[in-house]
């Protein structure tokens, strides 16, 4: 069961990981035609998806995300922070974006419709050296709060791909989450080494490094999110 106070350590979880498709493809388009996609359904896929397989509002268990940082466990080094803004801050941030709205008349429909939300966790870009590349043990903080439902089986299946090619898929267990609660987890990743040609096009090729997150309760999908990276010290 998780529930944890801030003052406490966050749980760690150590993920399953696989380098290879599980059982029969099945393709997004498939998946977006059924009632209910399960762990075993996004199992199959052999590539990233281009849109979301389902819509903010499934999330009826209201499980939001409001803290997130990457660390480097063998250095204990921070490589990625991040924490959801305040209502304080939101209304600065909204407040900034109308004063830059106004004195910019050259802004066009493209620009502005391309620009995420501030903390959004659907989709995020990230920007490591690429001496990331090289890490052998990763560690993910989050920290999440539930609504009002208590949660059973909150799994999440993380995939990375590289243009087409499946890099690794992670499975993490959170487990039972009690309503009104604020959860913190820290997943452990062991990165299976990558060859010098596969990391060379990886930083060569900035955001065609991509992940899907999906997240499930008793087997059911509720959220999915996206990820980009950039391995080049030159955009970081």
């Amino acid at each position: 069961m998780m529930s944890t106070s801030p003052q406490s350590q966050p749980q760690q979880r150590t993920a399953k990981i696989t380098t290879a498709p599980v059982g029969e493809p099945i393709t997004e388009e498939q998946l977006k035609k059924k009632d209910n996609i399960t762990p075993d359904d996004v199992l199959r896929l052999r590539q990233i998806t281009e849109g979301f397989l389902c819509r903010s509002e499934d999330n009826v268990y209201d499980i939001e995300f409001t803290k997130f940082k990457i660390r480097d466990i063998d250095t204990d080094t921070i490589l990625f922070e991040v924490n959801k803004p305040t209502a304080e801050e939101l209304n600065n941030i909204e407040q900034e974006e109308e004063e830059e709205e106004t004195t910019d008349e050259k802004a066009t429909d493209e620009e502005t419709t391309d620009e995420e939300p501030p903390f959004s966790p659907r989709f995020i870009r990230y920007y490591f050296k690429s001496s990331f590349l090289q890490l052998k043990n990763v560690g993910a903080t989050m920290e999440f709060i539930v609504g009002d439902k208590p949660v059973h089986k909150f799994r999440m299946i993380e995939r990375h791909y590289f243009k087409e090619k499946l890099l690794k898929s992670f499975d993490f267990e959170f487990g039972f989450c009690i309503p009104h609660s604020k959860n913190t987890c820290e997943h452990i990743y062991h990165i299976p080494q990558l060859g010098d040609d596969m990391m060379k096009q990886m930083i060569d090729n900035p955001f065609e490094t991509r992940s899907d997150s999906f997240y499930f309760v008793d087997d059911h999908l509720i959220m999915h999110n996206k990820a980009a990276y950039a391995y080049d010290a030159n955009v970081v």
